[in-house]
Order: structure tokens, then C-alpha cells, then sequence
């Protein structure tokens, strides 16, 4: 399912958002511990989360074509600011509140969550 976000104040430019690119999110919990405690959104974070993605793609990832994909379709977005980081954020937080129950596959099981 496509879903836009948008990308600037002016509500001009939007993204793009797909189900596939949230579970690659998810997967590799790239929005996890993102924004610092000022819960600012700024291109430094912006910044940031891009250094995250592209760690991830030079270590020996099994799921590179996923994170090619985000890269390609969201995250270097040609109209990826803070403003849209900021507005995917926000999209990403209640997409996870309506799928509680699903768990990242790259979870290992445990002795209490046996997959």
C-alpha cells in the first residue's frame, strides 16, 4: 500500500511511502534512537540517519537490495529534508501502533520467544 508523507511545510512536495519500506525501517531499526532528547528533527539528523544506512550497506548485510530500495525511494529522496524526516517519523510511529504484534525478522528467537 503507497502512502505519501509530506515533504516540506507548503504541502508542495510529497514522498512516496510503501509497506515494504517501513519493514526495512522496522527490520534495521533505523529510526530508533534517531532524534535526540530535544526531540529537534534537523539535518543533522538527517544526516545521521543517511551514516546509519550506509554503515549498514558496507557490512556484510543479507537484505542490501531492501535497504537500496529505502535509500533510492526515501531516504536520499531528492526532497528528503528534516521537515520530511520529521513527517515520516511521526508516519512510522502510528503504522507501528496499528501492528503491535508483528515482530522484526531479524529478531533471533528466544528461550521466552521461540519463533
Amino acid at each position: 500500500m503507497s502512502n505519501k508523507i509530506q515533504a516540506n511545510i507548503s504541502g508542495s512536495r510529497h514522498i512516496d511511502i510503501e509497506d515494504h519500506h517501513l519493514l526495512t525501517i522496522r527490520r534495521f531499526r533505523l529510526l530508533d534512537n534517531l532524534v535526540d532528547s530535544n526531540g529537534v528533527v534537523d539535518e543533522d539528523v538527517v544526516d545521521k540517519l543517511k551514516y546509519k544506512v550506509r554503515s549498514l550497506l558496507e557490512s556484510d548485510c543479507e537484505h542490501k537490495k531492501e535497504l537500496l530500495d529505502l535509500c533510492l525511494d526515501v531516504i536520499y529522496h531528492h526532497h528528503m529534508k528534516a521537515y520530511g524526516l520529521n513527517q515520516l517519523i511521526g508516519f512510522y510511529q502510528q503504522w507501528l501502533k496499528e501492528r503491535p504484534a508483528e515482530v522484526p525478522s531479524t529478531e533471533t528467537p528466544t528461550e521466552e520467544n521461540p519463533s
